[in-house]
């Protein structure tokens, strides 16, 4: 296409330069109403996805300490606001954001943070109770989502956390999950979802014998 050699060429050596495409990948993400994949971050940019990942990677580096912070989930990337801020940030836009999950709801989505892609009989099977009341309840706040079917008779759907997931407790990827039981992440997220706001270093703050209301 003419527009994307004519970006090329007068952008000349910018896919070989991660901070001057750094630039480019933040004022597209700014302006993005949603995750955006990186194949499309690619194609816009006419570079590859290891250059882009690069360009992604410098302006990680460069929102360090600020107020936005970049996400990544299944291929995709977007930029939000930093959790410690997110207070400040509500209090703007005059939301609500003071209802907790319950206790089956914290349990349910630490089992499908946890083992995703996951099913409903899957999940039924390890907490020992129906869950489509939570399920339907976790989708309805887009904590979870339709991640594809199972190959099998019924083709059941397979759950997955979404972007909401992250940014409800502060994450920037699925990466800083620690490796924990089922039991144990729920507690854990549990404590996150009091902390929300509060400064914090994923999978090393947490005392998985500590009490919660």
């Amino acid at each position: 296409m003419t527009t994307d050699t004519s970006f090329s060429d007068k952008q000349g050596s910018c896919c070989d330069n991660p901070d001057k495409l750094a630039r480019y990948l933040e004022a597209i993400l700014f302006v993005a109403d949603g995750p955006v994949e990186i194949a499309t971050l690619a194609h816009v940019l006419s570079c590859d996805t290891a250059q882009v990942e690069a360009g992604l990677r410098a302006l990680e580096a460069k929102l360090e300490g600020r107020g936005l912070r970049l996400q990544h989930l299944r291929q995709r990337v977007q930029m939000v606001t930093a959790p410690e801020v997110a207070p400040v940030v509500e209090r703007f836009l005059g939301l609500n954001l003071s209802a907790k999950l319950s206790p089956a709801a914290l349990e349910t989505l630490a089992i499908i943070a946890y083992r995703q892609p996951i099913t409903r009989a899957e999940i039924d099977r390890i907490r020992g109770v129906q869950s489509s009341g939570v399920l339907r309840t976790l989708v309805a706040r887009e904590l979870i989502e339709e991640v594809g079917r199972l190959d099998t008779v019924g083709h059941p759907i397979l759950y997955g956390t979404t972007f909401r997931f992250l940014e409800y407790f502060g994450l920037k990827s699925l990466d800083e999950l620690p490796p924990l039981e089922p039991d144990e992440a729920a507690h854990l997220l549990a404590d996150w979802e009091a902390e929300r706001g509060a400064p914090r270093t994923p999978g090393h703050d947490h005392d998985a014998s500590g009490t919660r209301e």
